[in-house]
């Protein structure tokens, strides 16, 4: 229990704070106690929400976290909540309705109080980019996952040994997405086509920009190193983690509509969610239990690949929310699953990263 605590004080703490929030601005904006304890509600939700539908968020975050050291890690949830709280449930919606409405950034926040029915459909009617930047990175991050010739651990091993085995085709990840992509956007209206085929290339784009960022800072590092000089950043791995975050939030911000479209409700509710995500990343990095569970990162992967894929799709279809995050957890849950059947058959066995 008190390992628990020293992993979610904080988290704890600002729900705290964010639910007396919550109470204070249901009851100065309406005057009543059963008004106020609905907005409450509904934050509530919203934060349960935001934490069961962001698990394979923090799975995938603790394989990168944990390759950095504890300076970044610390970062990660400092600085990085600033970025996933402020920056994803606040800015980033106000953004896409400044940007679609052309309206400077007090227009869209005065929008956002004053006219929420409006606000709401500004931001929704922004679905199609987004569904192409988001699902388009979070389904390279997948599959670059799963096609590494190196990997010698499968959890679904008829599907991803024959997956690794293609590993060899040079950019293969990326033309199964452009693939994908370009069908996508030949079953769209031309407009809508443009705005996603535009999207998912930048979100391409993003994945590749990240990646090679992180390599120069890698490659600079592994020559200092090898001078004999401390080598401690993580400034590549900061970088793919919140654009990697950003991407699993597009989703959960747009969805949150569903609920309500008052815009102070919806961060409340979401920055939540957000702060346990972060605490969960630590909590799986210090208590090594990727290394434990040696098939729930692999769970954690699918679910990605499972998440992008419906982000794709969306765009032609709609999907429930409550669909995607089951999905995420029922995977999750069997890798789980799977690995403690593992255990129990082999005992337990500390696996490296691969």
């Amino acid at each position: 229990m008190a390992t628990l605590l020293r992993h979610y004080t904080f988290s704890l703490i600002f729900t705290a704070i964010c639910f007396g929030l919550a109470i204070w601005y249901g009851w100065a904006s309406t005057q009543s106690v059963s008004a106020t304890l609905s907005l409450l509600w509904i934050v509530v939700v919203l934060s349960i929400l935001e934490v069961s539908l962001s698990f394979d968020n923090a799975v995938v975050n603790a394989t990168v976290l944990r390759e950095m050291d504890p300076v970044w890690q610390q970062r990660f949830l400092t600085w990085g909540i600033l970025i996933a709280v402020f920056g994803m449930r606040i800015v980033f919606p106000l953004a896409i309705v400044a940007i679609a409405a052309n309206l400077g950034p007090v227009d869209a926040i005065n929008l956002s109080l004053n006219e929420p029915e409006k606000y709401e459909r500004i931001v929704q009617g922004a679905h199609i980019g987004i569904a192409g930047f988001g699902g388009a990175f979070l389904a390279m991050v997948g599959l670059t996952f799963f096609f590494d010739g190196e990997k010698d651990v499968h959890w679904i091993s008829f599907i991803e040994k024959q997956i690794s085995r293609f590993s060899s085709v040079p950019a293969i990840e990326l033309g199964i997405c452009l693939l994908i992509i370009v069908l996508i956007a030949g079953a769209l209206p031309q407009a809508d086509a443009v705005t996603f085929l535009t999207a998912g290339i930048f979100g391409l784009l993003a994945f590749i920009g990240v990646h090679a960022l992180g390599t120069l800072i890698e490659a600079r590092e592994a020559k200092k190193k090898a001078m004999g000089e401390v080598v401690r950043s993580g400034l590549g791995g900061f970088m793919y983690l919140e654009v990697l975050d950003a991407s699993f939030s597009f989703d959960g911000v747009i969805g949150a509509f569903a609920l309500s479209n008052n815009m102070i409700v919806i961060a409340l509710g979401l920055s939540v969610g957000a702060i346990f995500v972060r605490s969960m990343t630590i909590h799986l990095v210090r208590a090594g239990t990727l290394s434990e569970y040696r098939y729930l990162e692999h769970g954690a992967f699918w679910a990605i690949i499972a998440l992008g894929a419906i982000m794709l799709f969306s765009a032609i279809v709609h999907i429930p929310e409550t669909i995607t995050g089951l999905i995420g957890a029922v995977l999750i849950g069997l890798s789980f699953w799977w690995s403690v059947r593992h255990n129990r058959k082999h005992g337990t066995v500390k696996l490296s990263a691969k």
